[in-house]
């Protein structure tokens, strides 16, 4: 596996597959998709001839989102109410998708939330960072596992991560030989969580060897690279893809309008990826959006 490096995913040439393996009847879902990366993704989905479904946790805002969509012609989107923190609610929309359309081909793990500014360092709310960002992701994934298709040609996961997760960013030694350890486990890795909101909780978190720029969003996102490894390992060869994609600094709600580019442009690389021709479809990557590759251990 090669998911110990960061791949390149320029925007400068965001190119599709010239012969499309996809159709509308490829099932696609974006969580987290009322707004911003997720909503974009959702919008560029439906431009390239898929069937997808947008969730959101507010009813309202989905489906003015929904609306909006079909209001640019973009009929085959969907829109069911999913809030990825509440187990009851990623029972309730699998129920509903298993009913209306039984198999999926695409998942987009993208649901995400930061309670700080871009210069803030608080973590006060780690508890609901990680809950949705880590746990959210990892539960839901394991919800609709027995529902892909398991085709090599179709079958994927795309889960929206950031470098602020990558390994280098983490100066405890021992959580980082684990983390980089081949027998790496959910076990493992639920612990390294479970240890991070026991520091924030008797205030030992600073001085324990966390990420250092927005900690507990960074600690969520090292928990969910670490479960996207296991699970491309258990996974490979048994006809289905997991990767990682960090859009980069992304002009959305959470970085308060501030970024180098549109969510767009994130969108349009992430879209790619999640349509790699069958041929040159990996699994166990992190690919981050820029122009140059950075070598560095997750």
């Amino acid at each position: 596996m090669e998911y110990s490096k960061e791949h390149e995913a320029p925007f400068s040439s965001p190119s599709l597959p010239s012969n499309k393996w996809w159709s509308k009847d490829t099932v696609a879902i974006v969580t987290g998709a009322n707004k911003g990366i997720g909503f974009a993704m959702v919008k560029r989905l439906a431009q390239l001839g898929l069937t997808v479904i947008l969730t959101a946790r507010d009813i309202e805002k989905g489906h003015k989102a929904i609306e909006e969509l079909r209001n640019q012609g973009l009929d085959d989107v969907h829109f069911f109410r999913l809030d990825v923190s509440e187990p009851a609610s990623i029972n309730t929309f699998v129920s509903w998708f298993a009913r209306i359309f039984g198999a999926l081909d695409i998942l987009v793990n993208n649901a995400a939330v930061s309670f700080n500014k871009i210069n803030e360092n608080s973590v006060e709310h780690a508890e609901t960072v990680i809950k949705t960002n880590f746990y959210g992701a990892k539960l839901l994934t394991e919800a609709l596992l027995p529902m892909f298709r398991l085709s090599h040609s179709k079958s994927r996961i795309l889960n929206i991560s950031s470098r602020l997760g990558s390994l280098n960013k983490l100066k405890n030694p021992n959580i980082k030989n684990i983390l980089q350890s081949e027998n790496l486990s959910e076990t493992h890795i639920e612990a390294m969580v479970s240890l991070f909101l026991q520091n924030v909780k008797n205030g030992t978190w600073e001085r324990q060897g966390w990420p250092e720029l927005w900690t507990d969003y960074a600690v969520s996102k090292l928990a969910l690279n670490a479960y996207t490894r296991v699970l491309a390992k258990r996974y490979m060869g048994r006809g289905i893809s997991l990767n990682c994609f960090c859009p980069g600094f992304t002009q959305t709600s959470m970085t308060r309008g501030k970024g180098t580019h549109t969510a767009d442009d994130a969108a349009e690389t992430g879209a790619r990826l999640a349509l790699l021709p069958p041929e040159e479809l990996p699994s166990g990557r992190f690919y981050l959006s820029g122009t140059s590759t950075v070598n560095s251990k997750l």
